[in-house]
């Protein structure tokens, strides 16, 4: 029987990998390949994912659409990549998209095209911050948080200036 991870569990292995996967690669490659080899360090890494799950997307009950995030891990975690120079406050609006979408705790945002890796936690507002893994950000503030390791630790929000 497989152990349950936690949440930081999940997202340090998934941050490992990307780092691994960055670190051999460099920048300058399209997001579908960084994808592919990501998917390979994830299984290495013993991690369940599920590459490019479709979700519908409804409006007042009525089904609009469907949205696909790149990764789905362990059923907890959405991880959507990027392969961008910079990130720009609507990469982040998207990733938290994604999690409320999806109705998940947190996700991912990962961007592999800037020289040094970048990954952004995004937080579903529905679940409750303190008390949790993902203390740190109070409830009233948007909820993402720069991974970087220089920026660890520091809120970002994608409506000022910063």
């Amino acid at each position: 029987m497989k152990e349950e991870l936690t949440i930081d569990q999940i997202t340090y292995r998934i941050n490992g990998c990307a780092m691994k996967v960055h670190n051999t690669l460099g920048n300058g490659f399209q997001e579908v390949i960084y994808q592919r080899c990501l998917a390979i360090e994830l299984e290495r890494a013993g991690l369940d994912f599920v590459r490019e799950k479709e979700h519908a997307i409804f409006y007042e009950n009525i089904n609009v659409g469907t949205r696909r995030a790149d990764f789905v891990v362990e059923d907890k975690v959405i991880v959507e990549l990027k392969a961008l120079i910079n990130l720009e406050d609507v990469h982040l609006a998207q990733a938290k998209n994604y999690v409320v979408a999806y109705d998940f705790a947190i996700g991912l945002l990962i961007n592999f095209g800037a020289v040094s890796l970048q990954f952004k936690k995004v937080f579903n507002k529905k679940y409750k911050t303190a008390g949790s893994e993902t203390t740190g950000l109070r409830d009233n503030q948007d909820h993402y948080r720069d991974q970087n390791p220089e920026n660890s630790g520091n809120p970002v929000n994608p409506d000022s200036d910063n």
